[in-house]
């Protein structure tokens, strides 16, 4: 008789856990806050000197900013891990660098990822992870319920000279993504005003204030001033997600806008019930931009 076949047993491989990598500002208690509402577990590396408070309190570790080799031990301690980039880490304070021996102990991998715009910079970071082994999702991947959607957001609409200047805002912005400068202009018909650097939104909209509201930006804002924002095309949305806010309308209306135009899917709203309420108290349209409004080729996540 012959014996009977032994059963062939595969055990799956197990699940990666998901890893919050916690920055600054409100966005990486946000998306905590989806992830808990959809019931899906998670582990928080916060960054120390960036992470807000509430995102301090419920580290599982904290790691300075420059300790690549810490960071990455713990990581494959948790490992196999998903790496969750949220918050900024663009404008250190004292606490974010006092390890200075950490940075002098990792000086080979942060001289190749360094170099070159913010694209150069992040992009590095994530080929840094992933060739340990980790891969690496966006917010948008884990927690779409915080982006935009597509429409009008508030009570008030674009006239016919914001749309104009929505129109020029798009094309701006789309032929300037190869050139790693910001993912916002401030536009007056076919004109640009401002355009984002490496300032950020908020300081850009505070330049087009001045420059459109004279004198001294206290003048009379021109018809039809609009904040547009986008994604670049090719973007890598894991890292560098656009983002509003109240505060982004609050210095949109001192900029004498008449509205903010952004793109739908591709741009976090944080906060979204105060955005819209602050956009409907200051006179401001609130507009989610369509799949033609430019940005990641072909809708995904990821650029080369």
């Amino acid at each position: 008789m012959s014996a009977n076949p032994v059963p062939v047993v595969r055990i799956a491989p197990a699940p990666a856990a998901l890893v919050l990598v916690a920055g600054a500002g409100r966005l990486p208690e946000l998306v905590a806050t989806s992830l808990d509402r959809a019931g899906r577990p998670f582990r928080v590396l916060a960054i120390r000197g960036f992470a807000e408070r509430a995102m301090r309190a419920r580290a599982d570790a904290t790691v300075d900013l420059l300790d690549i080799a810490g960071i990455l031990a713990i990581l494959k301690a948790w490992g196999p891990v998903t790496v969750v980039p949220a918050g900024g880490v663009s404008r250190p304070n004292p606490a974010a660098i006092l390890n200075a021996a950490a940075a002098l102990r990792n000086r080979d991998a942060l001289k190749a990822i360094s170099g070159g715009g913010d694209d150069r910079l992040l992009r590095g970071a994530l080929a840094l992870l992933e060739e340990h082994g980790h891969g690496v999702v966006g917010v948008h991947e884990v927690a779409p319920d915080l982006l935009t959607p597509e429409g009008l957001l508030g009570r008030h609409a674009p006239d016919a000279a914001a749309r104009e200047s929505i129109v020029t805002g798009r094309a701006l912005l789309a032929a300037l993504s190869d050139f790693d400068v910001g993912q916002a202009s401030v536009v007056v018909g076919q004109r640009a005003l401002a355009v984002e650097g490496p300032e950020g939104t908020d300081r850009m909209l505070a330049r087009a204030r001045m420059l459109g509201r004279r004198p001294f930006g206290y003048g009379s804002a021109q018809p039809g001033t609009v904040l547009v924002k986008c994604a670049k095309i090719g973007q890598d949305l894991r890292v560098d997600l656009p983002a509003i806010g109240p505060r982004t309308v609050a210095n949109a209306a001192a900029a004498g806008c008449a509205g903010l135009a952004i793109q739908a899917a591709f741009t976090l709203i944080i906060d979204r019930p105060a955005t819209i309420a602050a956009a409907d108290r200051a006179g401001l349209f609130l507009l989610g931009l369509g799949a033609d409004a430019g940005g990641p080729e072909a809708g995904t996540g990821s650029g080369s």
